[in-house]
């Protein structure tokens, strides 16, 4: 298992467990990278197995308004790209930390910064993967053949409007896992799950072996225990962000408020053993 890559060996730990990975959503910079740098082991402590930073950008594609405004208040500092890499080096530089962080960026940021630099400095970071939201997979095999050479995991989405055609194109250019989006639209809490996510996730099983991971409008324990069920992740950004609003005003109060909901939404994974068969 010490061969495998870091999040490979998170999804293989849990599959032995029976149970689905929790990766909670923080954005990096907001209120500051100071905080960033203090939640970041405290969503570990509270239950999480992955986790998503945002990298915040100007003009998002998928994110909601409480992500955006997220990203809009990091933005208003002057925030850098150095930072967050910066930041992320040094909260996953100590040998105790073993938590995979995957990096949320539009890849208006790769372009800029250029796909060989920008990976490289995604690793030398402690990013173990990219989710990269923007990036069509009729463009992504540059950007994954160099995640390849990085041992960097590139993980595209999937939604509920994808082609089977489309799908398969995708989730074939996908390591580590496949981001599957539960819903038409942008990210935000939502109340219910949608029917057709069931088989969705049935139909790209039978396209791929990598974990299927759900995203977008999952804020509550009931829809984490019903993911746990049929998926191998459950990702949870807008419940969590909007939180950070308050920050600015009450960090330990922020801080404490988001390690308590992280472990209330993961608990279920904790409690729940999962009944698809396991591969």
């Amino acid at each position: 298992m010490s061969n495998l890559h870091p999040i490979d060996a998170v999804f293989q730990r849990l599959r032995t467990q029976r149970r689905a990975a929790f990766i909670p959503f923080l954005t990096a910079g907001d209120p500051d990278l100071l905080f960033t740098a203090e939640a970041l082991p405290a969503l570990v402590q509270a239950g999480a197995d992955l986790i998503e930073v945002g990298f915040p950008f100007s003009d998002p594609i998928a994110d909601g308004p409480v992500i955006q405004a997220s990203y809009s208040r990091a933005l208003q500092r002057q925030l850098k790209l150095a930072q967050v890499f910066e930041t992320l080096r040094e909260v996953t530089r100590p040998v105790h930390w073993s938590t995979p962080i995957l990096g949320m960026v539009s890849y208006s940021l790769v372009y800029r910064k250029g796909s060989k630099a920008f990976v490289g400095a995604a690793q030398q970071a402690g990013v173990h993967g990219l989710i990269v939201p923007d990036l069509p997979v009729e463009e992504a095999e540059e950007l994954a053949d160099v995640c390849q050479e990085h041992n960097c995991k590139l993980i595209l989405l999937v939604t509920p409007t994808t082609t089977p055609q489309r799908a398969e194109r995708i989730v074939r250019l996908c390591s580590g896992f496949v981001y599957v989006v539960s819903v038409v639209g942008i990210t935000g809490s939502r109340e219910k799950l949608p029917p057709s996510l069931r088989p969705l996730l049935a139909r790209l099983r039978t396209l791929t072996d990598l974990p299927l991971c759900v995203g977008f409008g999952v804020s509550k324990p009931e829809h984490v225990q019903e993911l746990g069920e049929i998926a191998d992740g459950v990702i949870v950004g807008s419940a969590l962000v909007r939180l950070l609003e308050g920050a600015s005003r009450d960090r330990a109060g922020t801080l404490q408020n988001l390690q308590s909901l992280v472990y209330q939404l993961s608990q279920p994974l904790r409690v729940h053993s999962r009944s698809i068969p396991q591969k």
